[in-house]
Order: structure tokens, then C-alpha cells, then sequence
């Protein structure tokens, strides 16, 4: 699998704000951990609280992107832009370390601090 090729379709989900999109990206038994948020089990568990933090913002943008691979992880890093319903903006830095199994996201991690998103 050629990995910059699907990580630029899971952003292009992920800023398309297709939570059904991106479940499709996501293995059955996916524990999807966001911050400091608590983690949430199974896909469609997952497409349901991602789909709901999408609504709960008007936009997100991805930007500088770097994204490496080392077996079955794949690591990418970079700028993200929040659109809030008041057109604010809030740009943070992230990194996202996904554990993969027959191509699918079992473990999804993202690091970044969103303590200011809803402030």
C-alpha cells in the first residue's frame, strides 16, 4: 500500500468532515483515542463521536503534513486549522500514530491540545 496515497484520503476525508468516510478507514475493533478526550471503542462507536465533534465545529483544515511509515505504523504530523461556528479560527499542531492490521486503523492516537477549541 502506497501510505501518502491513503493518508491524503483520510485527510481529505477528515477535512471533508465525512465521519462515514473516515469509519471506512477504520478496522471493526478501532480503540480511537482524540487528546485528552476519553477513548472510544469499535468503528461504529467511533463514526458516531467523530461525526459529532464534526458538527460541533464548521470546518477543519489540515496543512504541512509530513507522514512517515514503519511496518504497520503510520505516523503523520502537522498544522490543523479549526473553523469554529463563529468563523474564529484555532490552528494547532498535531500528530496522529495509527497501528494498522490488513490495512485497516486498529489503534487511532492524536496527539494535540484542544483546550482552547471551545473556549
Amino acid at each position: 500500500m502506497n501510505y501518502q496515497d491513503w493518508s491524503d484520503d483520510l485527510f481529505k476525508a477528515i477535512d471533508g468532515r465525512d465521519a462515514k468516510s473516515f469509519a471506512s478507514f477504520l478496522a471493526e475493533d478501532v480503540t480511537f483515542t482524540m487528546g485528552n478526550f476519553p477513548p472510544v471503542e469499535g468503528k461504529d462507536n467511533v463514526e458516531q463521536a467523530v461525526g459529532g465533534f464534526f458538527d460541533s465545529i464548521k470546518g477543519l483544515q489540515h496543512s504541512e503534513l509530513s507522514v512517515f511509515q514503519d511496518g504497520n505504523t503510520v505516523i503523520s504530523k502537522g498544522k490543523v486549522t479549526y473553523t469554529r461556528h463563529n468563523d474564529t479560527q484555532l490552528t494547532v499542531g498535531f500528530c496522529n500514530v495509527l497501528g494498522l492490521v490488513d490495512d485497516k486503523v486498529k489503534d487511532y492516537e492524536i496527539f494535540l491540545d484542544v483546550s482552547q477549541l471551545y473556549a
